[in-house]
């Protein structure tokens, strides 16, 4: 691992329709293999999916998905004299969308429905309203850091 610095970031350019560069990181993470318009069509659908579905505006219900998936504590190994203690840990704001896009993500493949568009309206909705598989793994993962409250001071 390379320890002399860090590498800067990328800046991502905000996507066409919404102009958020949150909503472009989103596609780029929902992208398979390369294929940027799929996953783009994919997103907008959804967030039209959402606005027919339920009623709201599409882009207010991801900002609010993403804001009750992403976790504020989470557990990091560390090895101290032969033992390895999970030592919670804050998450930064970075980490924490990443995270919850990735989760809301894995999720909405994992779920059941028709197409791949539902699956991620239907996660969005679940998770917008504090319910569904990514809420439940921010949860666990809360729960785990409330567990190791004790080790803490290895921080």
């Amino acid at each position: 691992m390379a320890r002399r610095r860090r590498p800067e970031s990328r800046v991502i350019q905000p996507d066409p329709i919404y102009n958020d560069v949150v909503v472009a990181k989103f596609i780029n993470n929902l992208m398979f293999k390369g294929n940027k318009p799929v996953a783009e069509s994919i997103f907008y659908t959804a967030l039209e999916n959402i606005k027919a579905k339920a009623k709201v505006d599409g882009l207010e219900t991801f900002k609010q998905a993403l804001e009750n998936v992403g976790p504020r504590l989470e557990v990091k190994s560390k090895r101290i004299g032969g033992s390895t203690y999970q030592v919670p840990r804050e998450v930064s704001s970075r980490r924490r969308q990443a995270l919850a896009m990735r989760w809301l993500i894995s999720f909405a493949r994992k779920r059941g429905g028709k197409t791949m568009t539902d699956r991620l309206a239907a996660e969005l909705i679940a998770a917008a309203n504090q319910d569904g598989g990514a809420v439940k793994k921010k949860e666990d993962t809360h729960r785990m850091a409330e567990a190791n409250k004790a080790f803490a001071h290895f921080r």
